[in-house]
């Protein structure tokens, strides 16, 4: 059982060193875990797990190994699977959230949900959504999620009311992963790595040298003298190109993540940001819409943005072969009578650090992804992920 334990930990990325794996036995010798497997999984995380972002990777090492163990209360991964549901059915949910101050003193038989909800999970064998009386969303049960009952126990889903005295089948560490997708604030942390300074512009002295200013007061004997020098500023100027529509559409709000963090950063002395559908072609778009005659000439933007401009592509690859090798592939605008790969080659030609962002790379050169495996040759890919964008981030700093 144990060894099995082991060799999932490192399929999962976890990094468990001998050492580590030897400390743990010695800990079950002693009896730390007082024969309890809750209490083996807090020991064995104490032991083996260095860093919060990898809680969720043990957490499913740990189910997937221990699963066999089960009690009346375990949750199938198809439950869950019919328990999820998009952003967009929570959003719309909201407004039935109201009455939730009305109910503050509302009392709750736990003994009686619990025992209907042992029973439900012993009976049902589909999908519910609404309802009273099965496991689903959006109904009056004391359990699933996003349903209009408080007080209960929460099966997946995201947290609503924050009344249920239970919650089963969640996956608490998920968003601590660094392979995770990206928030806002995890946005401005990676890109203050994008920032260079320089102190070369012809500008008055207004910023104090700290080291200079100690330096001249020791050698004029301990009186006070002030040493001013010219203000650094920064000297990275960043050009964000982002696929929007179609296959992009489900990204929409983390490509609006990336925008704001951009947008709100004062790392950059410049940043200029257009948008594409699929494929660069020979127009660029200047809103998200991508409207017709609303774009810049990709041409114009060669002659007037500088090769000096860091650029980074954000959009999944995920188009038509066609549309990356025909002269006529393109189904939105013109294209200039060149294909979509010419004009990814002729921006690479042009600008010296390229870097491509992709929210679902898929791994290798997936035979089933023919225009991300050529875009991966012309330009380094990464996943839109915490390690992705600091990878990607070091590349375009890279001298």
């Amino acid at each position: 059982m144990f060894t099995t334990f082991f060799y999932t930990l490192k399929a999962k990325g976890l990094d468990v060193s001998l050492s580590e794996w030897i400390t743990l036995h010695d800990a079950l010798n002693k009896g730390l875990n007082n024969s309890s497997l809750t209490g083996f999984y807090y020991m064995a995380r104490s032991i083996l797990v260095k860093n919060e972002t990898d809680f969720d990777k043990f957490d499913l090492a740990f189910e997937e190994c221990f699963k066999g163990i089960k009690s009346e209360n375990t949750i199938t991964d198809t439950m869950l699977e019919w328990l999820d549901k998009s952003d967009m059915m929570e959003l719309l949910h909201e407004e039935a959230r109201s009455f939730l101050n009305q109910s503050e003193d509302l009392q709750v038989d736990k003994e009686d949900v619990e025992t209907k909800f042992k029973d439900r999970l012993k009976d049902q064998d589909s999908e519910h959504n609404g309802g009273n009386y099965w496991i689903g969303t959006m109904g009056k049960t004391s359990f699933g999620n996003m349903g209009g009952n408080v007080g209960g126990i929460r099966v997946g889903g995201s947290t609503g009311y924050q009344s249920a005295f239970a919650v089963m089948g969640a996956r608490k560490y998920k968003d601590f992963r660094n392979d995770k997708m990206l928030d806002n604030r995890q946005f401005q942390m990676a890109f203050r790595k994008l920032r260079q300074f320089s102190s070369k512009l012809d500008i008055p002295k207004t910023e104090l040298d700290i080291n200079q200013t100690i330096d001249a007061t020791c050698n004029n004997g301990g009186y006070l003298k002030i040493v001013m020098d010219k203000p650094r500023k920064n000297a990275v100027k960043l050009l964000l190109l982002m696929d929007s529509g179609g296959t992009m559409i489900p990204f929409t709000k983390l490509l609006n993540e990336l925008f704001q963090a951009i947008h709100k950063s004062n790392h950059y002395k410049d940043v200029k940001t257009y948008y594409f559908h699929n494929c660069i072609y020979s127009k660029l778009y200047k809103t998200p819409e991508c409207e017709n005659g609303d774009w810049i000439d990709t041409e114009w933007m060669f002659r007037n943005i500088d090769s000096d401009y860091k650029v980074i592509i954000v959009g999944d690859a995920a188009m038509a072969p066609e549309e990356l090798y025909s002269d006529t592939g393109n189904y939105r605008g013109p294209n200039g009578g060149l294909s979509g790969e010419q004009w990814l080659l002729l921006l690479k030609q042009h600008y010296k650090k390229v870097v491509w962002l992709n929210p679902k790379m898929a791994p290798g050169n997936a035979p089933w992804r023919e225009a991300e495996t050529a875009i991966k040759n012309i330009f380094p890919m990464y996943k839109l992920t915490i390690d992705g964008l600091n990878e990607a981030l070091v590349k375009l700093m890279s001298r």
